[in-house]
């Protein structure tokens, strides 16, 4: 129970693997405040993770909208008293080759990914720092180390995480704040589900495990980065891939 009364804030933390970051961080104790896009994607998953033992609640909201960010972050504190954690994991893809590629796919991905993990960031530095500690954890992937043929736009976003990490880590270390990164590869979802399995198949070829990842191990990692075990640890990107980006 290493996170027992403590509240971490998960954006897209009612689907894949945020789902699985979720039901991880509720059964190590947490409190935990679930942040989707709409109430119907976000008021099922409480439901069903509600008859835990740990409070759990959910907040409807486009990580994009700054003002929208800071009116629900203020909501998270008084509700639960504090933030400790806060995991940006929210995300979507708008996959098309560059020259196919409209602009607003280009925006909407970037002002998502990216542009949501600023506003989300940001929104708990001041609490945290006032505090005096904190953990914030960026979910980046294995495509913006790598690139990826008809992602441009979501690999670009998960690149600049890797240097916002970096730049929050280096601002925010001297009140005890942590900020890392953790960039899962091939994980099983729904998303990769709808995969053919000739691209599954070209997948696993490249992953020296020779299997996909599970959001169950995308989320030890990421419990691990929060607890008080990682203390010493700041700035960093994980991989979470099985092998497949050495």
């Amino acid at each position: 129970m290493r996170f027992e009364g403590k509240v971490v804030v998960i954006t897209g933390g009612n689907r894949g693997i945020g789902l699985g970051i979720t039901k991880r961080f509720l059964s190590e104790g947490a409190k935990v405040a679930v942040i989707g896009t709409r109430p119907e994607s976000v008021d099922p998953v409480i439901s069903d993770l509600s008859n835990t033992d740990n409070e759990i609640r959910g907040y409807a909201l486009n990580v994009a909208d700054r003002e929208k960010v800071e009116e629900t972050f203020k909501k998270i504190a008084e509700d639960f008293g504090t933030i400790d954690v806060l995991v940006n994991n929210a995300g979507i893809t708008r996959d098309t080759l560059l020259m196919r590629m409209k602009e607003d796919d280009w925006d909407a991905v970037i002002d998502i990914n990216l542009k949501g993990a600023f506003n989300c960031l940001k929104a708990v530095t001041r609490p945290m720092m006032k505090a005096r500690k904190g953990r914030i954890i960026n979910i980046s992937s294995v495509v913006g180390l790598t690139g990826n043929a008809g992602q441009a736009n979501y690999s670009a976003s998960k690149a600049g995480l890797f240097g916002l990490t970096k730049s929050a880590a280096k601002e925010l270390a001297a009140r005890n704040i942590t900020v890392n990164a953790i960039a899962p590869g091939y994980i099983a979802t729904e998303m990769t589900d709808a995969v053919s399995d000739e691209a599954r198949d070209a997948f696993l070829r490249n992953i020296p495990l020779a299997r996909p990842g599970q959001a169950d191990e995308v989320a030890a990692a990421i419990a691990f980065l929060a607890s008080d075990d990682a203390a010493y640890i700041t700035g960093q990107t994980v991989n979470v891939d099985g092998g497949l980006v050495m």
